[in-house]
């Protein structure tokens, strides 16, 4: 089970102590293109993620794709013999992953001058809800309060309506993504300087960024966004139109030119020569004109004849899918966006591929999520471990 050797990050290694999204997302998507993921979890207390939503025969199907590409083995931090475990394996280590509260790991005598001292080229990411410091550092957070706490819930839903928290793991898939960025960023940087370093990865802020402008803007003009819901202030006719046959379109002209080609398609070519409909935030101050030009035409017609005809005019626009049509979509299918794992506990498995591809070094999928605890022992023998240590260890509670 080993990386291709042309993947990119073959050679790296990775312990993926942390638990739940965020942190355990950034050590998929390095794994995933080639890099050595060894997944440490209590030996009583399994990654939470194992059983969060829907299940098959008694197994986590969430965990199935964020486990994948990660080796499995149990330790015990608390215990001296999981700390010594760890410090042996962080010695031959590229990665260090975590989300425990700040302060844990230096309980523990595992903080960044054990590790580093250990292995000083060593990168250690310590993903949070909100940093190592300052006075919500130990307020225990998750990606719903990043969604509320960045602004994202107050400019999310109807006007006049509750601010609106998305139904999936928004903010954490963020910071995923923004972790493993910037574990490469260290990494780079060690290449250079020969020395690892830490990495703070807070959820409030990549979730933060992600919005766009929005501190300028009140810094600069006192604006604060309101909520708009499919509407945007920058642009219109934009939002989702219902068809004929009762599905749903959506619809965006953020170019000058894709807002008059759409005046076209819908019969209204009048509304192109109005002053205000010459720049995108003027178009939005008359967006009831517009919506009901676009709506009112797109209502009479099916989804595949506003499709087509969307197309023809060179006009942007997609169908509202859910999951069943995204599994079916030959977009989604020329890319090969949705694959099929071979997985021994539930067989074929369809889920999303990897995230990108590379001409040169691509990734892949090898094995799905596994077992807690499966690779225990092969990992601390591969370390040098003994069957009488491995005993120890487990009289101890440390595995």
């Amino acid at each position: 089970m080993t990386a291709p050797t042309t993947a990119a990050l073959t050679g790296l290694r990775v312990l993926d102590l942390a638990t739940l999204f965020a942190g355990p997302m950034a050590a998929t998507l390095l794994g995933d293109f080639g890099a050595e993921v060894v997944k440490i979890e209590h030996p009583g207390k399994p990654d939470p993620s194992r059983g969060h939503g829907p299940s098959k025969d008694g197994v986590g199907l969430w965990w199935k794709m964020l486990g994948r590409n990660k080796r499995t083995m149990t330790l015990d931090l608390s215990k001296p013999g999981g700390r010594a475990t760890l410090l042996r394996l962080a010695a031959t280590t590229d990665v260090i992953i975590e989300n425990f509260r700040p302060g844990t790991l230096e309980k523990w005598d595992l903080g960044w001058p054990e590790l580093s001292a250990v292995n000083p080229r060593l990168v250690l990411a310590r993903v949070t809800g909100f940093g190592q410091f300052g006075p919500y550092a130990h307020r225990p957070g998750f990606g719903t309060l990043a969604e509320a706490m960045s602004g994202f819930a107050a400019i999310t839903g109807e006007p006049g309506s509750p601010p609106t928290l998305p139904p999936f793991g928004l903010a954490d898939s963020i910071a995923g993504l923004t972790t493993a960025y910037a574990v490469m960023t260290a990494l780079a940087a060690r290449e250079r300087t020969g020395e690892g370093q830490v990495v703070d990865m807070a959820l409030i802020e990549p979730i933060l960024a992600a919005l766009g402008p929005q501190p300028l803007w009140y810094d600069q003009l006192g604006h604060v966004q309101p909520r708009t819901g499919n509407r945007s202030p920058n642009n219109a006719p934009r939002g989702v139109y219902r068809t004929a046959d009762g599905t749903w379109v959506a619809v965006s002209t953020s170019a000058q030119s894709v807002a008059e080609r759409v005046m076209h398609l819908v019969g209204r070519p009048e509304l192109i020569d109005e002053p205000w409909f010459a720049s995108g935030a003027d178009r939005a101050r008359h967006a009831d004109v517009l919506d009901e030009a676009v709506g009112g035409w797109i209502a009479v017609r099916t989804r595949t004849d506003v499709m087509a005809a969307f197309e023809k005019a060179e006009a942007a626009v997609a169908p509202v899918q859910d999951v069943r049509d995204v599994m079916a979509d030959p977009q989604y299918q020329a890319l090969g966006t949705i694959t099929t794992v071979d997985d021994p506990e539930l067989g074929p498995l369809r889920m999303q591929n990897v995230l990108f591809r590379l001409s040169a070094t691509p990734g892949a999928i090898r094995w799905a999520g596994r077992p807690h605890g499966a690779d225990t022992e092969e990992i601390l023998t591969e370390l040098g471990l003994s069957p009488d240590d491995v005993t120890a260890l487990r009289a101890e509670g440390a595995l």
